[in-house]
C-alpha cells in the first residue's frame, strides 16, 4: 500500500541511514499465479486510488534479435499498436482514451513492456485489449502496417541518433564495447538496413516466437476486486492458446574489456564531448549495487567528487555525469563529461582517472557514504509512490532474479554497500578495461 511505503519513508528521513531491518513491513504486497498456458499473473491491490494499471512485460528485446534483423523488438513494440481483426486500426487507443485511459511501452536490450493505466472501472476492458493483442495480433498484420511502422520507426532513429546532437555515440556504443554476435553488440534502434529488410514474414515469425503465454508476465495493479479480476483474465488471457516456449542460446560470458579502446567520432556540435565507459556485473549481481553508490560519489551534486574536482576546482569541464546501466548480461558505467573551452578531452579524461584512483586508495568518506545511499534509498522510495512503477516493478523482479517480491532484498543490497565495495567498484574502473567515446565539432565546411 502506498501509505505504508511512506510511512517508511518518513521513518526513513527521520532516522537517517537506519538499517532495512528496522523497516520490515516495507514490501510490495501481492498474489502470483500461473494459468493453464504458461502466463505468469501477479495481483497488487491498492485501494488508495481509484485507477488501475495492466503491465504486460514480454521477456523480449534486442539481445534476441538475429544479425540481419536488429530493430526488431523495438519495431514490433510499434506494431503491436496497428490493430487486431477485433479491433482494427487504432482501435486499441480509442476505445482506451475515450473512457479516460492511457497507455505507452518501451524497449530496451532486454524487454520489451506494455502497460494501461485507467480509471478502475477500465479493468475488463484493458485486460481484454492485452489478450487480444497477445492473441491475434499476428493474424491481422499486413505489408500497409508494416511499411508504416518502419518509416516511424526509421524517422526515429533520425531524429533521435543521427539529427539529435551527439547522438552518434549511441550508435557507436555497442559495437565499441561488444565483440560481434554478442546479444548486446548492436543499438535497440537497429539499422536502417535491417528495418528495410523486414519482411511481414519476419514479424509474424517474431511474434510467434516471443510473443506467447509463457514468455509473458502479467501484473494487474491498483484499486480493483482480484477474485473479479481473476475471473477476468481467465476469461481473457486465459483462452490465448498456449504455445511452446521459446528457445534461447545460453547466456554469453561476460565481457571483460572492450572491442574498440578509443573512438574518435564528430557531428554537428559546439563542444566536443568524452563519454568514458567500463565493463561491470550484471543487474542485480554482486558489486551492481555498489557501482550506483559510487556514481552517487562521483557527480551527485556539486560536492560530488567529480564535480568538486573538474567544474568547481580546476575550471576544466562544464558537465559531468555518471551512471550505472544495469542490465542482463553485463552492464556498463558511464562517465561523461564537456570538456571546458580551451581544454582537451585528454586533459578531463585524465582528471577523472585521477579521482577513480583516488576513491580507489582511499575510498569515500563515512559522510558522502551516508549522503549517497540516504539519497539513493529516499529517491528509490518516493518512486514507489506511483502505482504504475510499482506495476513496472515486480515484473522487474520477476523477470531479472525470479522473485516479484525481492523489493526488500533490493533495498538491503544497496544498506549493505561500504566504503570497502565502493573502493573495490572504483578500482575495477581502470584505464585498461576502459572504452572511450570522444565526440567533436565537425570542421566547418564538413559535408553535412
Amino acid at each position: 500500500m502506498v501509505t505504508t511505503f511512506l510511512a517508511a519513508m518518513a521513518t526513513t528521513l527521520a532516522l537517517g541511514p537506519v538499517a532495512l531491518a528496522e523497516t520490515p513491513e516495507l514490501s510490495i504486497p501481492f498474489e502470483r499465479y500461473q494459468l493453464d498456458n504458461g502466463l505468469d499473473v501477479i495481483l497488487h491491490v491498492d485501494h488508495t486510488s481509484p485507477q488501475v494499471v495492466v503491465n504486460t512485460w514480454y521477456d523480449v528485446g534486442a539481445k534476441d534479435e538475429v544479425l540481419g534483423r536488429t530493430g526488431f523488438a523495438h519495431l514490433f513494440e510499434h506494431l503491436m499498436f496497428m490493430g487486431t481483426e477485433r479491433l482494427p486500426d487504432d482501435g486499441f487507443d480509442v476505445f482506451m482514451e475515450r473512457h479516460g485511459g492511457w497507455n505507452n511501452a518501451w524497449t530496451s536490450e532486454d524487454a520489451t513492456d506494455y502497460y494501461d493505466v485507467g480509471p478502475s472501472h477500465l479493468t475488463e476492458l484493458l485486460l481484454w485489449m492485452e489478450a487480444d493483442r497477445m492473441d491475434a495480433l499476428s493474424k491481422a498484420m499486413t505489408q500497409e502496417k508494416l511499411d508504416k511502422q518502419r518509416d516511424v520507426v526509421r524517422n526515429e532513429r533520425r531524429q533521435s541518433y543521427e539529427d539529435s546532437p551527439y547522438g552518434v555515440v549511441w550508435l557507436a556504443m555497442p559495437t565499441a564495447l561488444y565483440p560481434v554476435g554478442h546479444p548486446y553488440a548492436h543499438s535497440v534502434i537497429g539499422s536502417h538496413e535491417d528495418l528495410e529488410a523486414a519482411t511481414v514474414e519476419d514479424v509474424v515469425t517474431f511474434f510467434d516466437t516471443w510473443y506467447v503465454p509463457a514468455n509473458a508476465s502479467l501484473v494487474v495493479a491498483g484499486d480493483f476486486d482480484p477474485v473479479q479480476a481473476k475471473g477476468w483474465i481467465d476469461q481473457t488471457f486465459g483462452q490465448v492458446p498456449e504455445r511452446k516456449a521459446p528457445e534461447r542460446d545460453a547466456a554469453p560470458a561476460p565481457v571483460d574489456k572492450p572491442v574498440a579502446p578509443l573512438t574518435e567520432l564528430t557531428d554537428q556540435v559546439q563542444a566536443s564531448r568524452t563519454w568514458m565507459l567500463w565493463h561491470t556485473p550484471a543487474a542485480f549481481a554482486d558489486g551492481d549495487a555498489a557501482m550506483d553508490v559510487l556514481s552517487g560519489v562521483l557527480s551527485d551534486g556539486r560536492a560530488s567528487r567529480l564535480y568538486a574536482r573538474l567544474v568547481t576546482d580546476a575550471g576544466a569541464a562544464t558537465e559531468v555525469d555518471t551512471g550505472q546501466w544495469s542490465q542482463q548480461y553485463g552492464s556498463v558505467f558511464m562517465v561523461a563529461l564537456t570538456p571546458a573551452d580551451g581544454q582537451t578531452c585528454d586533459a578531463v579524461e585524465a582528471l577523472a582517472m585521477e579521482e577513480l584512483t583516488r576513491l580507489a586508495t582511499e575510498g569515500p568518506t563515512e559522510e558522502e557514504l551516508a549522503r549517497v545511499k540516504a539519497g539513493l534509498r529516499v529517491s528509490f522510495l518516493r518512486s514507489l509512490e506511483d502505482v504504475q512503477a510499482r506495476a513496472s516493478l515486480l515484473n522487474r523482479y520477476r523477470i531479472l532474479t525470479g522473485d516479484p517480491g525481492y523489493l526488500a532484498h533490493d533495498l538491503a543490497r544497496y544498506e549493505a554497500v561500504d566504503a570497502s565495495a565502493v573502493k573495490a567498484a572504483a578500482a575495477s574502473l581502470s584505464a585498461e578495461r576502459a572504452a572511450i567515446l570522444r565526440v567533436h565539432p565537425e570542421e566547418e565546411g564538413a559535408d553535412q
